[in-house]
C-alpha cells in the first residue's frame, strides 16, 4: 500500500497578538492563534472543515443526479 501525500501552501503572518495563517490553494481555509503552533494546529482543523463542507455542499447539489464518484489519489510530483 502506497502513501497518498497532498502538499498544500500554508502561509503565516505574525501580527501583535499573534499569527494569521491560510491556505493558498484552499479558500476559505483560514484562521489564527497567540502562537505559531496553535495557528499551525488551527489551520490543520481549518483545512479539514472547509473540505467537509465543500463535500456536503456538493453531496446536496448533485442529490437525485446520475454521477460517478471515485476517490482521487495525489502523490508528490
Amino acid at each position: 500500500m502506497t502513501t497518498t501525500t497532498m502538499n498544500l501552501t500554508a502561509v503565516f503572518r505574525r501580527f501583535p497578538g499573534g499569527y494569521a495563517a491560510f491556505v493558498e490553494e484552499l479558500p476559505g481555509a483560514n484562521t489564527q492563534g497567540a502562537t505559531l503552533e496553535e495557528a499551525r494546529a488551527n489551520l490543520i482543523e481549518a483545512v479539514g472543515l472547509v473540505m467537509e463542507a465543500n463535500r456536503e455542499l456538493a453531496e446536496e447539489e448533485l442529490r437525485g443526479q446520475d454521477v460517478i464518484r471515485e476517490r482521487l489519489a495525489l502523490s508528490p510530483a
